[in-house]
């Protein structure tokens, strides 16, 4: 038996693309045992992910931490790794394997790297999307790929029946009006006017609640939807996806619980501006569907509910 080493940080989002990647890199090696590197958010997650052994957290301190990076590099050597996935891509996993394996192929170190198609850069090749990234990766690393192409996030659900119960959720819409503060380019502000919409054309049919996030819970209160937490918590990212997978549509912003819906199957719709398109991070499903315009602050609520009412 070796030791096959993944390397995924996050975000959320990113999380939930890989996951077809990380269940095609464990049924490669079967009997071979899979260790996870990623950041602390993602630690109990992984614990339960079926494809994976061991977690290893990585504090992802400063690499001029040399106390920390001594340690961190101690206990990746100790497993002895006779291959490496890295599906982070970023600077600072290519400074790991600068350290681990300085000569290191695609044989030995998998990445966008040491897997680089002929004659093209890494600037060029990225503008791939996400997932067609990760596919080549595996394929020119000698893995077949299944999954890759379309992952299913369904494993990390867990049992929400009492939080379901508190709140008397039967069918619900669910709204993620939320985004990072450093990407407010992402935020589409019309929720309040959609919610009107929903509640004039349904009435009670069905609750329109929100799932905020630890540091979103006092925006919530400006949304006109019931916010969904855990005894005053936000939901953990396994209770999450099971209130977004038993969901009757979900309407979101880029954000990661948009990607989850993506990859469990759930009905939705997620807004795009010009920050990015619903192509290059591979959102949309047979399922989840995107609108995609310029400026979101012309997309009218009209619109976003003309769409929803479609698939609901």
């Amino acid at each position: 038996m070796s030791n096959i080493l993944i390397i995924k940080h996050g975000s959320l989002g990113d999380i939930a693309q890989a996951s077809g990647a990380i269940q095609d890199i464990s049924e490669n090696y079967k009997s071979d045992k899979i260790h996870f590197l990623t950041t602390r958010p993602y630690i109990d997650l992984f614990n339960k992910n079926p494809f994976v052994h061991n977690v290893i957290l990585d504090k992802r301190l400063s690499k001029i931490n040399l106390v920390y990076l001594y340690f961190l590099m101690r206990e990746l050597k100790k497993h002895n790794f006779a291959r490496v996935f890295d599906l982070q891509n970023s600077s600072r996993t290519n400074f790991y394997k600068n350290i681990l394996f300085p000569k290191a192929t695609n044989e030995t170190w998998s990445s966008s790297m040491t897997t680089l198609p002929k004659n093209e850069i890494k600037e060029n090749f990225d503008k791939k999307s996400v997932l067609e990234r990760f596919d080549y990766q595996l394929k020119i690393s000698g893995l077949s790929t299944l999954n890759t192409l379309k992952p299913n996030f369904n494993w990390a659900s867990s049992d929400i029946s009492e939080i379901k119960k508190q709140y008397n959720l039967k069918k619900y819409i669910l709204l993620f009006p939320f985004c990072s503060p450093h990407l407010t380019i992402k935020k589409w502000p019309f929720y309040n006017d959609l919610t009107k919409l929903f509640f004039n054309k349904f009435g009670e049919e069905f609750k329109v609640i929100t799932a905020p996030g630890s540091q979103e819970i006092n925006e919530a209160k400006k949304i006109n939807a019931i916010s969904i937490l855990d005894n005053g918590k936000a939901l953990d990212i396994s209770q999450l996806t099971s209130l977004i997978k038993d969901s009757v549509f979900v309407i979101a912003n880029d954000t990661g619980p948009a990607h989850i819906a993506a990859h469990v199957g759930a009905k939705g719709l997620s807004l795009f501006g010009k920050h990015t398109t619903a192509y290059k991070v591979n959102i949309e499903t047979e399922n989840f569907k995107s609108i995609e315009v310029s400026d979101l602050k012309n997309l009218s609520a009209d619109k976003v509910f003309e769409r929803s009412i479609q698939s609901i």
